[in-house]
């Protein structure tokens, strides 16, 4: 295991800069913003900030104020934040990250957890907080062998608790974080304690002998349907050739600026308006990210990987560990809670106020409290 600092080389943050001065724009329909995709103003804008005002040094000193770690896991330079919690007694959380996400999404949250009381709470409630880098994303290296879905990752996981000296923890996650812990809980039921979500993975269906949804069970379906064919484009090319989409987005900032930007204005709760949630600095942060670590074809070829590998409990399956869950109310489509319930041991079901799919990076003090009131049962 190693201490790790993040410094990019002046040299690569030049040449990403001469990359976005020479893009070459597409035209657009008149006034149509978003409605074919990215909104072209909205990302001219976004390049002339990317330019001239984001100061990618201000964000790595952001970053390296967390302790920062590699760790090597079955051959793989796997990356993460470790940060001890105040007190006597802290509580190891393993804590991950999904797509277009990374680390980043946790550094506002990451305090609340380690050090409650300087948020109101309480010493008594803190998290040792782990929160490693998915496997190809940011500064985890990638498997460019066939079949790192979230099985292996929960494998992988569960090693870097064990060399990190944790013999059980708590798990959380939203977002292929949801998918993951969901099978560290299946896989080392003797290990994770509880398990807390603010999503349900996309490829979950429980065991049914006969069809006996209920009401609320069909319309769920129904809205996934029409979601999908909505707003599934993505899924579905990533789903199916990332590699394809891969060698574009690696070669293009704009690109991938567009392609990543478009997710967090759907997905969060901004009306429409994305900065409303996230500011230019945020955005940029994350996309810039991805780019120095050259990982947008890893991550979405998790999703490939993933589609091999769905979650969909046999008879007498289960995920037996207590289990809560945040449903924030722009996560959408959100299952309602007896479809949980099927596969699930569900004892806590929060509907928050606000928010959306990334819950700990939009909501962090609602999410750091239900954390805490969940995880309290769970204390030695």
């Amino acid at each position: 295991m190693e201490r790790f600092k993040i410094s990019i080389p002046s040299a690569q943050i030049e040449e990403l800069a001469d990359r976005v001065r020479s893009t070459r724009w597409p035209d657009s329909v008149s006034d149509s913003r978003w409605a074919y995709g990215a909104d072209l103003k909205y990302m001219q804008e976004l390049r002339e900030y990317w330019l001239t005002q984001f100061d990618w040094r201000r964000q790595e000193e952001r970053m390296n104020r967390f302790a920062h770690f590699k760790e090597n896991v079955d051959g793989l330079k796997i990356h993460f934040i470790h940060e001890l919690g105040e007190g006597k007694n802290p509580l190891p959380l393993l804590i991950t990250h999904g797509w277009p996400g990374s680390f980043l999404e946790f550094l506002e949250i990451i305090p609340m957890l380690t050090h409650p009381s300087r948020f109101g709470g309480r010493p008594g409630d803190s998290f040792d907080v782990i929160a490693p880098s998915l496997v190809g994303f940011g500064f985890s290296e990638s498997s460019t062998r066939p079949g790192c879905n979230v099985i292996q990752v929960a494998e992988l996981w569960n090693k870097l608790m064990t060399s990190l000296g944790y013999s059980t923890y708590v798990v959380q996650g939203g977002d292929f974080g949801a998918a993951v812990s969901t099978r560290l809980a299946m896989l080392y039921p003797d290990r994770v304690k509880a398990i807390h979500l603010n999503y349900i993975p996309g490829s979950y269906q429980p065991y049914l002998e006969h069809d006996n949804r209920t009401a609320a069970e069909r319309e769920f379906a129904q809205t996934v349907d029409e979601w999908l064919q909505k707003h599934g484009a993505y899924s579905h090319v990533q789903r199916n050739e990332p590699q394809t989409l891969g060698i574009a987005l690696n070669d293009t900032p704009m690109g991938l600026a567009a392609w990543l930007v478009t997710k967090f204005r759907e997905w969060s709760d901004c009306d429409g308006d994305v900065e409303k949630r996230f500011t230019k600095d945020a955005l940029l942060a994350n996309i810039s990210l991805y780019w120095f670590t050259q990982t947008i074809t890893s991550s979405v070829r998790m999703y490939y990987e993933g589609r091999l590998a769905p979650l969909r409990l046999g008879r007498g399956e289960s995920v037996a560990a207590p289990c809560a869950v945040a449903r924030f109310p722009i996560e959408s489509p959100f299952p309602p809670r007896e479809w949980v319930e099927r596969g699930y041991n569900v004892v806590r079901w929060t509907e928050m106020p606000r928010g959306g799919h990334f819950a700990a990076a939009e909501e962090p003090a609602l999410l750091a409290d239900d954390l805490r009131s969940f995880f309290r049962g769970f204390r030695r």
